[in-house]
């Protein structure tokens, strides 16, 4: 991609899951741009719609001006909005829309119809294997959660992102190499392994999972979250409409974390 660089993380992960409802389905979506492309990575589910239109708003971007959609890996909490994006060129690993195209429906986060959609779209680019797709923006196969997960790397001079997608969700995953809702637990430790040399690599690499707080390695070699976590539930408990209760779905915030607002312009 071209200069002057800028990410910015619209919709923030959350690692957890309802205990009553099933998955809460809250991933991260990142925007990246510079002088020639406007990219999201990853683009949610249902239920982020109105967030995601009022962060892109915020940030001043329409969504007929997102050039390119590239997605993780194709479950629905991560994949169904590429529908809002009239002027993108969907981009997902080919393994992946293979796999995700033969699935019969089931009782699995792939969402059947927009599956069959993406994979009829002509815009759909489909990616094959260790490849840079876009200027300085490559993708590297970490197969497990999902048989063709793609995590995207993106070079710029002054800093290394990695997006993890759903390969590590979060930060608990990353430091036990054990992957919740993995379809190959052999194949995610080994791709665990895989975003652990890629994070070494450069200091300073930041690291966005599917589903938590961007986060840094400190000089221990220890993950630092890069931000504060928002998360809570507005619900309707009593016989007014007026009276609502504000359920926070945070705990206590690591010490070690820099929590100003994080986005980043090379």
């Amino acid at each position: 991609m071209g200069g002057d660089m800028r990410v910015d993380v619209l919709i923030q992960g959350f690692p957890g899951r309802s205990l009553c409802h099933g998955g809460l389905g809250w991933s991260t979506i990142t925007l990246l741009r510079d002088t020639q492309r406007t990219v999201l990575i990853d683009v949610g589910a249902f239920g982020v719609r109105r967030e995601l239109i009022k962060q892109l708003r915020d940030h001043g971007v329409a969504p007929d001006a997102v050039t390119d959609v590239v997605l993780t890996h194709a479950h629905y909490d991560h994949s169904v909005n590429f529908t809002l994006f009239p002027n993108a060129t969907p981009w997902i690993g080919d393994i992946e829309l293979e796999w995700a195209a033969s699935q019969p429906p089931g009782f699995n986060p792939l969402p059947e119809l927009y599956v069959q959609a993406l994979a009829k779209d002509p815009r759909t680019r489909r990616i094959r294997g260790d490849q840079e797709f876009l200027p300085g923006l490559r993708a590297i196969p970490v197969p497990g959660h999902t048989p063709g997960g793609l995590l995207y790397l993106l070079e710029c001079p002054q800093r290394t992102l990695l997006f993890t997608g759903d390969s590590a969700k979060n930060r608990a995953e990353l430091l036990s190499r054990d992957v919740d809702s993995s379809l190959d637990p052999v194949a995610s430790r080994q791709s665990i392994d895989t975003i652990w040399a890629l994070w070494r690599h450069r200091p300073g690499t930041v690291l966005v999972p599917g589903h938590d707080l961007c986060m840094v390695l400190d000089a221990e070699d220890q993950p630092v979250y890069l931000g504060e976590r928002r998360a809570g539930i507005e619900a309707w408990f009593s016989e007014s409409i007026a009276s609502v209760a504000n359920i926070d779905l945070c705990c206590e915030p690591d010490p070690r974390a820099r929590r100003q607002a994080w986005a980043w312009t090379d």
